[in-house]
């Protein structure tokens, strides 16, 4: 099928004028786009984030067809939505309104994010999709390259990345204000969902639920409210466990201002898993290799109450005040010690002989407004997929295959060596199988 070239380049060369907001970083200029100028969007999965998701696709353009496996969520979002066409499966949407499409949100549990964007990044559709960007190393990787090839605009939904404290912060710590970056402490509260249990026994799919477009490129399996709508992130067929689920968050500001990409190994304790659900905690030890401004950094990883030593802390007030947050990153470097308390990086604190520095960083007009603007200008979100989104991704989900590996109660997991290069796990084929999915039910990618 033709992809829509001629409106793309009709939506980038009428807003020109409004193109200098962005890439100068000032206060945007009144936007007066004719009715037929507007981006629009089709969004699938509008449950859950896919609500929020939707909603900004609607403040961003006009929403012009909605898509769920779930027809309650789908007849409510209709009524927001009344002039948008509904579907249950997005592979009809992408062939029926391919071009009346121009951007497309992914909204979907986490195994369905790699087919569904790389469908409409096929068709040449600008796509914005939830963190993490896929399920899997190297359906990351490939949306990055079809993001490239197609020409699309791309951005993930880790909003934090929008942040200016987010932004500073990173920009302090290449300036140096750390001295040199040391190790990298990042914790989360999660899981909120149940971890470390078996599978779930099978139940009668409800009128309203679509359950072979759920299951999409997975291994068929029968239908459990354990799964839908929200505890599948706890299963390794579905979901990303807690890494998958904050770390895109709550690892984004460390990432930025560290360079955190490609490792060179990972290892993992856990409390054991039976390789059904992910465990209820685990503990992550990343390794990257010097670049040409920082040297050889550790970043450490904590979910499921785990959290650093408190005496890393040591002169934070707010530690003194509040204890350690039940989120947060710290960077550690040879001078000091940059703290944030906070999911998403967005605020922090010097430590020890840390300094605050005067820098320079992009402002950000929001983070949906920036797709939205990289779509109608051709300057990229900083979360776009080949650059940024899709190598913090595959970061973070090698760390997921070290958990995997670290199935015995409390005992270390085998230590992985990675060629990020090749997405090759170094002296052993076994799990090949994790970093490229074996899609099912006739899906590709």
């Amino acid at each position: 099928m033709k992809k829509n070239n001629s409106r793309r380049t009709f939506l980038k060369a009428t807003t020109v004028a409004s193109a200098g907001y962005w890439v100068a970083g000032g206060i945007a200029p009144k936007e007066s786009l004719a009715a037929n100028e507007e981006i629009r969007f089709a969004c699938i999965g509008v449950g859950g984030k896919g609500s929020s998701d939707s909603a900004d696709a609607g403040k961003a353009g006009k929403v012009v067809a909605i898509c769920d496996i779930d027809d309650e969520r789908l007849n409510k979002a209709g009524e927001r939505f009344t002039d948008a066409s509904k579907y249950y499966d997005f592979r009809k949407m992408l062939d029926e309104k391919d071009k009346n499409i121009d951007a497309v949100t992914v909204s979907t549990p986490d195994h369905c994010h790699g087919v569904a964007t790389a469908a409409a990044l096929a068709l040449g559709k600008h796509c914005y999709t939830q963190k993490p960007l896929t399920r899997t190393i190297w359906e990351s990787r490939r949306l990055g390259e079809l993001a490239a090839e197609n020409k699309c605009q791309t951005q993930m939904g880790n909003q934090g990345t929008a942040n200016s404290g987010v932004r500073e912060a990173a920009a302090m710590i290449k300036a140096g204000a750390v001295g040199d970056v040391k190790e990298v402490h990042v914790w989360t509260n999660r899981p909120v969902w149940p971890q470390g249990i078996g599978q779930p026994a099978a139940e009668e799919v409800p009128s309203y639920i679509h359950w072979d477009e759920w299951i999409g490129p997975a291994e068929k399996r029968p239908y459990s409210s354990a799964y839908h709508p929200f505890k599948w992130r706890g299963f390794w067929d579905f979901g990303t466990g807690a890494l998958g689920d904050m770390a895109c968050h709550t690892l984004n500001m460390p990432y930025m201002g560290c360079d955190l990409q490609n490792p060179t190994s990972v290892q993992a304790t856990t409390s054991g898993h039976n390789k059904i659900t992910y465990p209820s905690w685990s503990q992550i030890v990343f390794e990257f290799p010097a670049n040409d401004w920082r040297g050889a950094t550790q970043l450490y990883w904590y979910d499921g109450g785990k959290l650093p030593a408190q005496s890393l802390f040591a002169g934070s007030e707010s530690f003194a005040k509040k204890g350690l947050s039940s989120s947060g990153c710290l960077v550690v470097g040879s001078k000091g010690s940059l703290y944030s308390p906070n999911d998403y990086g967005a605020t922090f604190e010097m430590l020890g002989g840390a300094e605050t520095k005067e820098v320079d960083y992009d402002r950000s007009p929001g983070h949906f407004r920036e797709l939205a603007m990289a779509i109608k200008t051709g300057k990229e979100a900083k979360s776009n997929f080949p650059n940024y989104a899709g190598p913090l991704t595959e970061t973070i989900l090698l760390g997921n295959l070290a958990v995997f590996a670290a199935d015995e109660n409390e005992k270390q997991g085998e230590k992985i060596s990675w060629n990020a290069k090749e997405m090759k796990v170094l002296g052993t084929d076994k799990y090949d199988w994790m970093v490229k999915p074996d899609l099912k039910n006739g899906y590709t990618m």
